[in-house]
């Protein structure tokens, strides 16, 4: 580790991998974007899925102020997040062939609709089987993950295959094997993971140029205000009941 404080170099790092998803991510922002904005416009509905960690990104997108009200979160129970004991089974569930498929097919997401699958390692069965039988059910893909992963591991599917090998578009966080940004003599392992900083910046990155784009094709985007503001809750009980359709979050 270099002169700074451990906060002062994990802020670097973070802010470095957000000025080079920026610039080298540009016109795959823009197309994933465009994919999501020529999906509404068409009728269709939106999904984020992410497991372990990765879900974090997918939850910061669904019911959020300032975000588009049609993006729904593909919940896999056992899967989202860290609330199950033990926190490990969610690991092993991702690892279960044929469980994308199950949620898939018990699930409201349907052809036309978009999909944004969010994975570090693209790496486990779930997000390589989520994205094939979406894109098989007429579904597009969006994936969101570390395209260092398919170089730095193998696969855990049995097609030897990652995420990014089957989605209509890739965004690649930068994120290093590992996530951790720094190393320090006196600890044994690398530490300060930085994933989640930037894979909520990428969905924002995303979302954003979705509603401009709407925007520009004269469609208003179904937008949420924050509740805690005078007029939003009034604001946001407009767009539901206008896109309800399209909106499972509150069913």
């Amino acid at each position: 580790m270099s002169d700074g404080t451990p906060a002062d170099l994990f802020f670097d790092a973070a802010i470095g991998l957000l000025q080079r998803v920026r610039d080298e991510e540009a016109e795959a922002i823009t197309a994933a974007g465009t994919l999501l904005a020529d999906t509404v416009a068409a009728g269709g509905r939106l999904f984020a899925f992410g497991a372990g960690h990765s879900s974090l990104a997918a939850q910061d997108v669904v019911y959020r102020a300032g975000g588009l009200a049609l993006m729904n979160l593909l919940a896999v129970p056992g899967v989202v997040g860290v609330d199950v004991t033990p926190a490990t089974l969610g690991s092993a569930l991702e690892r279960v062939d044929g469980l994308a498929s199950a949620v898939l097919d018990t699930s409201p997401v349907r052809a036309g609709d978009a999909l944004v699958i969010i994975s570090l390692s693209g790496r486990n069965a779930l997000p390589v089987e989520m994205a094939r039988g979406a894109r098989a059910r007429g579904v597009r893909v969006v994936g969101v993950t570390s395209v260092a992963y398919a170089t730095g591991t193998t696969s855990r599917h049995d097609s030897g295959t990652f995420l990014k090998d089957h989605c209509d578009i890739v965004l690649d966080s930068k994120i290093a094997v590992g996530d951790a940004e720094l190393t320090l003599d006196t600890i044994p392992a690398p530490f300060a993971p930085a994933s989640t900083v930037v894979t909520t910046a990428l969905m924002q990155a995303v979302l954003a140029t979705t509603a401009a784009t709407l925007a520009d094709r004269g469609i208003e985007p179904p937008l949420l205000r924050s509740g805690n503001v005078d007029g939003g809750h009034e604001w946001n009980t407009r767009v539901m009941t206008e896109y309800g359709d399209r909106i499972f979050y509150r069913r």
